[in-house]
């Protein structure tokens, strides 16, 4: 079949790619110059297959409502007039129990660990090379509260057939001795040595370039108007040149919404409501002053709940949530405020370590659903209309199984995971 993906960030290239694999003609379209400027551009850089807990659990509601007033909240909620906003935050509510928290962490580990599978088995494959740390993911905690839920997490975890380990504050200082420094206040940790971390943008970029070569076609700076339906299926998506302005019908067989937290908007008018909402977060790039002092496991603090990655020569550190709509301004005040947190708190666990005086700040818009589980599978308003979207967190862990995933279902075979498809 000829097939039109929309979107071209990690997911939407990963379909494409698995989609060649089946033999189809493929068409991937992106408002953007290049793959993976959004979204995939900057992002903490983590493959956590272990680290995959849904944000809703009993104890959030309790927590969102401590940092309401708190512009460098982990996850800030700003109330607007919006509709989505609130039936998201419904949702959310709803899946806060310890019984959906269980559910919705099965789901998520089944595709994680069959994403992780599908990943190696593209860069043995391909050979990209993407500042790739096989090195693992360590937790670590700065109270001893916080450390007790995390071990209790980790049981959660290991429930579920995932090696995550709990660890003393020796133990953890062995695991990554970089955190020397801030040794004292760490209480302990969990850590999981078969997660990774590489650059998402680099692999997404390098596999578009693969894609082309396999006779993909890619139609970039190219804006995504609506899908035109005729029957009980979309004839053709209608796109605007993002410079010229001038418009054209793209006719195909088959279609994949793949375009993150603009997914929702693209689908409203055929009556599919997807409950995806954009959850802002921030990166913080730093270029390495003392490469040799700087971490080189993937890191996770818990008190800011951050990402920290060593990508090369420099530092990545994102994380925190901004349920505030589409807004990606880097100059409010409170985006001002989140981004230096990120630097502070890098510079308070690595003292002197990172050129902290020219930070390179982004902001994207993670595609997230109330129970952090993805929606992949067939559209329930068109037959040939598929939906790959609502990663939130997990866009860049979830990448490759999720393209692989879609392109089995196109194909009419069930991937071999225990997973809640979307339509089916």
């Amino acid at each position: 079949m000829k097939i039109v993906v929309l979107g071209a960030g990690i997911i939407g290239i990963a379909t494409a790619w698995y989609l060649l694999d089946e033999g189809h003609e493929v068409v991937v379209v992106d408002r953007q110059a290049d793959a993976a400027l959004e979204t995939s551009f900057a992002n903490g850089a983590q493959i956590s297959v272990s680290f995959c807990e849904p944000w809703a659990n009993a104890g959030a509601p309790f927590k969102v409502a401590k940092w309401l007033l708190r512009d460098d909240s982990p996850l800030l909620f700003r109330p607007r007039l919006d509709p989505n906003q609130w039936r998201w935050g419904l949702a959310f509510l709803m899946q806060c129990t310890t019984a959906a928290f269980e559910r919705n962490v099965e789901e998520l580990v089944q595709l994680g660990r069959y994403s992780h599978q599908s990943l190696k088995a593209l860069v043995d494959r391909t050979g990209i090379e993407y500042d790739r740390l096989e090195r693992g993911i360590l937790h670590f905690f700065s109270s001893q509260a916080d450390f007790d839920n995390g071990a209790a997490a980790a049981e959660i975890m290991r429930r579920h057939g995932v090696d995550r380990r709990v660890l003393g504050r020796d133990e953890v200082l062995q695991v990554e001795p970089a955190l020397a420094a801030f040794g004292s206040r760490i209480f302990g940790g969990t850590f999981t040595p078969s997660d990774e971390s590489g650059d998402a943008k680099v692999f997404t970029q390098k596999l578009a370039r693969l894609c082309e070569q396999r006779g993909a076609q890619f139609l970039y700076e190219h804006d995504i108007l609506g899908l035109q339906r005729a029957g009980d299926a979309i004839e053709a998506v209608q796109l605007a040149h993002t410079r010229s302005g001038e418009r054209k019908a793209l006719k195909a067989d088959a279609f994949v919404a793949a375009m993150g937290s603009y997914t929702p908007g693209l689908l409203r008018p055929l009556g599919e409501f997807l409950n995806i909402y954009p959850a802002k977060g921030y990166s913080a790039t730093l270029r390495l002053k003392k490469p040799e002092a700087a971490s080189v496991v993937s890191l996770l603090d818990d008190t800011r709940k951050i990402a920290i990655s060593r990508l090369g020569g420099h530092i990545r550190i994102a994380g925190t949530a901004e349920l505030s709509g589409f807004d990606l301004n880097l100059n409010s005040a409170t985006a001002k405020v989140r981004c230096a947190a990120l630097v502070r708190r890098y510079e308070e666990l690595f003292p002197g370590v990172a050129d902290t005086s020219e930070p390179n700040y982004w902001t994207g818009l993670r595609p997230s659903t109330p129970t952090n589980i993805p929606c992949i599978g067939r559209s329930r308003k068109a037959r040939n209309l598929w939906i790959n979207a609502g990663h939130g967190t997990l866009g860049w862990t979830h990448g490759a199984g999720s393209g692989h995933a879609l392109a089995e279902l196109v194909a009419g075979r069930r991937p071999d995971m225990a997973f809640g498809f979307y339509g089916l």
